[in-house]
């Protein structure tokens, strides 16, 4: 249960959140900082990722080419890090069933 986090999110939630999703990374620390939206798309699938974003555009992917990867979209995150911290460590058991899931490719979480 791999997360990668989009650049629109703190590179500072991999190290909050490691306790429960372990081997998650962000775009920056795999040199996909300012990478189109397909090369990350095609990193994350290739690596068993699960993409986190705030934006809608790998929603807009995971619900046109299907899953993997898998897309978690904090829909309307313009709030702090710790926020989104609190969000994602209150839908743990959430999120790891959505990763289990084989037939839904996106989770839309909001605080």
């Amino acid at each position: 249960m791999k997360l990668l986090f989009d650049e629109n999110l703190s590179r500072r939630l991999v190290p909050r959140i490691v306790d429960l999703f372990p081997d998650s990374k962000h775009v920056n620390s795999e040199g996909l900082l300012q990478a189109d939206d397909s090369q990350v798309w095609a990193f994350a699938k290739a690596n068993d990722f699960a993409i986190v974003s705030a934006d809608a555009d790998f929603y807009e992917m995971a619900t046109t080419i299907g899953s993997p990867p898998k897309v978690i979209w904090l829909r309307n995150c313009d709030y702090p890090t710790a926020v989104c911290e609190r969000l994602i460590r209150s839908q743990a058991i959430r999120i790891a069933e959505f990763l289990e899931d084989e037939d839904t490719a996106v989770l839309i979480l909001r605080p």
